[in-house]
């Protein structure tokens, strides 16, 4: 989440991508620092995940993040 803050800072639009399970984690990470930067979650787990599996998460999300780039 920090490097999306720092890239944001610096007029680099950018989206946090986490795993469902990061939910509460961002959105305390995000009130500690006091900035609250565009995020989408995708289902967990994603550790155990084959490559087409993880193929298919990013194309459900790929709408997603566009729409918050754009927000």
């Amino acid at each position: 989440m920090h490097d999306i803050v720092d890239l944001e800072g610096r007029g680099v639009p950018g989206v946090f991508i986490a795993s469902s399970e990061f939910d509460d984690a961002a959105r305390a990470q995000s009130a500690s620092i006091g900035l609250t930067p565009r995020w989408v979650l995708v289902p967990h787990p994603i550790q155990d995940r084959t490559d087409d599996e993880m193929r298919a998460l990013a194309d459900a999300a790929v709408a997603d993040i566009l729409a918050a780039l754009v927000s």
